[in-house]
């Protein structure tokens, strides 16, 4: 993580208030802090009488009044998910039970999973947090443009994080909603074998190219650089690569062994997550022919050059 990433670990946010972001979103943070959601799931209201809503949360009737709240007269018309975790997509039932808006997403948990994986890889950390029970009522692709009152927003497919991974382009602010594919405090998980790292390296660039003014993450604080910002998340990735290639290069070893030596200074909670990103810059090194392995392709197995 790095020196800017650790500067915000201390913002205390007003939860259950809708903040106002820019002329066309307001923000409210649920009470769901932790060591993987930060401050809270930031859920966005875009709009003013006919309105989007991404990401309502975890399944907490507390944070659905909060939302309503925040509606008041006007009316929710469309519910967007940007991808199936449960501090993202459960609170679509209960805020569709109150407003009998349509849920907008890629599609079931795992429905864009590749399915030429190394035999032997499961899941793991991130599949623990999965919403397996969200359906969406209207499947998009990327590219598909979801339009409102007075506002428009384009689908972005960006899997990596998860293989249904979407982030939402808000045409009008030249502002892009990115879920949990780029976050304002620390970098995404990926965990195999709906994460994965390849996908996630392709769906970074294509952000970057997309010349954004600000970023609007699910976790954190806005990117007010996007460009500096996702380079930045780009190298992480390359540097912690170069480092896993320099752990196998002279030995076979496990993952525990090079999460051990990378992540000294990790908060032990953490460690299953930093397991599974290590796996996933495994599998990628793998599809690249960089390196090679020797019994299953998870926390038992042995990764050698």
């Amino acid at each position: 993580m790095s020196d800017a990433f650790k500067a915000l670990r201390f913002i205390n946010p007003r939860h259950g208030v809708a903040v106002r972001m820019s002329p066309m979103v307001r923000r409210l943070i649920a009470p769901n802090q932790g060591p993987f959601t930060y401050s809270g799931t930031g859920t966005y209201l875009i709009g003013d009488e006919q309105l989007a809503v991404i990401d309502p949360g975890p399944d907490d009737p507390d944070h659905i009044d909060a939302i309503l709240h925040a509606v008041g007269a006007a009316r929710v018309s469309h519910i967007l998910i940007t991808h199936t975790h449960r501090d993202h997509s459960p609170g679509a039932r209960l805020l569709q039970e109150r407003t009998g808006a349509p849920c907008y997403g890629l599609g079931r948990h795992g429905t864009a999973a590749r399915d030429d994986l190394p035999a032997g890889l499961v899941g793991g950390a991130g599949e623990e947090g999965a919403d397996v029970d969200f359906v969406p009522d209207h499947h998009l692709a990327d590219g598909d443009e979801i339009r409102g009152g007075g506002w428009t927003l384009k689908a972005l497919w960006t899997p990596g994080h998860t293989s249904n991974h979407l982030c939402f382009a808000l045409m009008a602010e030249n502002a892009i909603f990115t879920g949990d594919h780029i976050m304002g405090w620390s970098t995404s998980v990926i965990s195999p074998p709906d994460g994965d790292m390849g996908r996630y390296m392709r769906s970074l660039h294509l952000i970057k190219d997309c010349n954004a003014a600000i970023l609007w993450p699910t976790h954190g604080p806005p990117v007010l650089q996007p460009r500096a910002h996702i380079s930045g998340l780009i190298q992480h990735r390359i540097d912690r690569e170069k480092g896993i290639i320099g752990y196998v290069e002279n030995k076979p070893c496990g993952v525990e062994e090079i999460v051990a030596g990378l992540y000294a200074d990790l908060d032990p909670r953490l460690y299953p997550a930093a397991q599974r990103s290590v796996l996933a810059h495994l599998v990628d090194l793998a599809d690249r022919k960089i390196i090679k392995f020797e019994g299953l392709f998870d926390q038992s197995g042995r990764f050698f050059v």
